[in-house]
């Protein structure tokens, strides 16, 4: 079998940083948040692998050439395109084909969290607080005022939460496994709950850039149609242990 020369090689992915967040009960929701949120219910998650970060452009890069992908939109704007930056209007499909592929060149089954577990990570075992960091308004942090001017911060500027996680709420949106449903707490199963069957919207966590408030609450719920390439919308990767 012929090789290609080492500068034409597709290539190797970049494979990211994982903590592991461990198998718990916690009370999924919030009663002083927007109707979606409630009821708040308990949960079990089983423990599972969170990359720290959300994907980089410099993650994405390798994607995009091994794959010969189209990039997203803001690719060569200069307010995006950062090598630390969050990777910034990336579709659902898009983020699931990156798993994908990720799966097919490493070990580890890669894919998007499920919103009960990105909500499980993102808390960092503080039960009911708004924040990663408790409940002190985001205005409270460190350089708020000038940050996301233009667009998302390169990932990993500030402080993670307890469990090691960086930007959790902040930066872009996230794309998570599960279709939405607004109702879908009434009927959630404790265990494990992966959203309902179907949907037209995918759900999606975490703050933006582009919203007044720029750090969204840990219960805080999201969603567009999975084809939708928005400028604050990001992904990180889960897998399982």
């Amino acid at each position: 079998m012929t090789t290609l020369p080492s500068h034409l090689a597709a290539p190797k992915p970049l494979e990211p940083s994982l903590v592991s967040i461990p198998a718990a009960w916690f009370l999924m929701g919030s009663n002083s948040g927007q109707d979606c949120e409630r009821p708040v219910h308990r949960v079990w998650i089983d423990t599972f692998l969170l990359a720290a970060t959300q994907v980089t452009n410099t993650e994405y890069d390798r994607f995009l050439r091994a794959t010969s992908s189209l990039p997203p939109p803001f690719w060569q704007d200069p307010n995006f395109n950062h090598p630390q930056q969050p990777v910034a209007g990336v579709s659902w499909h898009e983020a699931t084909r990156y798993c994908e592929w990720l799966s097919s060149q490493t070990t580890r089954a890669y894919r998007l969290p499920t919103e009960a577990e990105w909500e499980r990570a993102a808390r960092g075992g503080f039960e009911q607080k708004q924040f990663p960091w408790g409940d002190d308004p985001p205005q409270s942090l460190p350089d708020y005022a000038t940050c996301w001017q233009t667009g998302p911060e390169p990932v990993a500027r500030y402080a993670p939460n307890a469990f090691g996680l960086y930007n959790m709420c902040d930066n872009v949106h996230e794309w998570c496994g599960d279709w939405y449903g607004p109702n879908y707490y009434v009927s959630s199963p404790e265990r494990n709950p992966r959203g309902p069957e179907n949907g037209e919207r995918k759900s999606s966590r975490g703050g933006s850039w582009r919203h007044h408030i720029k750090i969204a609450r840990c219960s805080a719920r999201s969603s567009i149609p999975p084809e939708f390439q928005y400028a604050d919308y990001g992904f990180r990767v889960a897998c399982e242990v």
